[in-house]
């Protein structure tokens, strides 16, 4: 792999992160204005339904260090949105699970998050869409490993 190979790659993904919104930590790219990272905590509780998740499930689930999880978990039943309750599993464990309020901005992401999405897909031609699909899916194993 040649040193342009990287440059290249950092150009793009630089300018993807810039012209998706990615480097704006107080709104999410879709345009709610809430941190990117509560908007990827409520998704993740709100996929796991009613049961929720413990600290440590949200941590894995979004890549995060433990007091990472701790602050952001603090900061969503700050604001109202989540809860933490004894796990439906073992009670000795804290689940962290939304509230209504929650589950409602949990919707609003995930509809806002459709929207944003379904705009971008169509303004890539139908014909590129699976290589674009396939291109982002080797992105994110290369990632994970990394």
């Amino acid at each position: 792999m040649s040193s342009g190979d990287v440059d290249e790659l950092q150009r793009r993904l630089v300018a993807f992160v810039r012209a998706f919104g990615l480097h704006k930590g107080d709104e999410t790219p879709c345009g709610v204005p809430i941190p990117v990272s509560e908007a990827h905590a409520l998704t993740a509780l709100a996929d796991v339904g009613a049961g929720g998740l413990s600290q440590t499930d949200v941590g894995r689930t979004l890549g995060l260090t433990k007091s990472t999880v701790s602050r952001l978990v603090d900061q969503l039943v700050d604001r109202g949105w989540a809860a933490r309750q004894a796990g439906l599993a073992d009670g000795r464990v804290r689940a962290v699970v939304l509230t209504d309020e929650g589950a409602k901005v949990a919707a609003q992401v995930s509809a806002a998050r459709a929207d944003r999405l379904g705009v971008l897909l169509e303004r890539i031609p139908a014909g590129e869409r699976p290589a674009v699909l396939a291109a982002l899916e080797t992105l994110v194993e290369a990632a994970g490993d990394a």
